[in-house]
C-alpha cells in the first residue's frame, strides 16, 4: 500500500490552503455535517451552473435534457465503481436524509409485514455508537 501523501491531497481542497488560529494550516474534522469539496467537483458543479443549470427529469426543454443525462451518468458511474445497478442508486440531499429514508423502510416494512430483509422483530437490536452520525440516534 502506497503511503498516504497528505501534502498532495490537501492540495486538491482549495479552502484548505487557509490559514487559521495564528497562521496554522486549516484542519476540518467535521465531514458528519458537510464536506469540503475537492476542486474537481468545485469545477463540475461551476461548470453545470454555468452551462447546465436546469432542473433534472423536470422539463422538456434543451438544458433539462442535458442535466437529465448528466444526472443519470453519475448513477451509473456511482453503480459501476461499488458494483450495483443504475435502478439501485438513490441520491440524497445529505445524511441525514439518507438514515431517515432507511429508518422509514425498516418501520413502514415493519408495520406492513414487508420483505423480511427489512423487517424488525422482537429481540432485533440495531447497534450504533455516540460517533455515528446524529440521525441515526434520533
Amino acid at each position: 500500500m502506497t503511503p498516504l501523501d497528505v501534502a498532495t491531497l490537501r492540495k486538491d481542497f482549495p479552502i484548505l490552503e487557509r490559514t487559521v488560529r495564528g497562521d496554522r494550516p486549516l484542519v476540518y474534522l467535521d465531514s458528519g455535517a458537510t464536506s469540503q469539496k475537492p476542486r474537481s467537483v468545485l469545477d463540475a458543479e461551476r461548470d453545470f451552473y454555468e452551462n447546465r443549470s436546469a432542473a433534472v427529469h423536470r422539463g422538456a426543454h434543451h438544458l433539462a435534457e442535458e442535466a437529465t443525462e448528466a444526472f443519470e451518468a453519475a448513477r451509473s458511474t456511482v453503480a459501476a465503481f461499488i458494483g450495483a445497478q443504475p435502478r439501485d442508486i438513490v441520491f440524497t440531499r445529505n445524511a441525514t436524509e439518507a438514515l431517515n429514508l432507511v429508518a422509514y423502510a425498516f418501520t413502514n416494512a415493519t408495520l406492513a409485514g414487508g420483505p423480511a430483509p427489512f423487517v424488525l422483530g422482537p429481540g432485533d437490536e440495531i447497534l450504533i455508537s455516540e460517533m455515528e452520525h446524529h440521525a441515526n440516534l434520533v
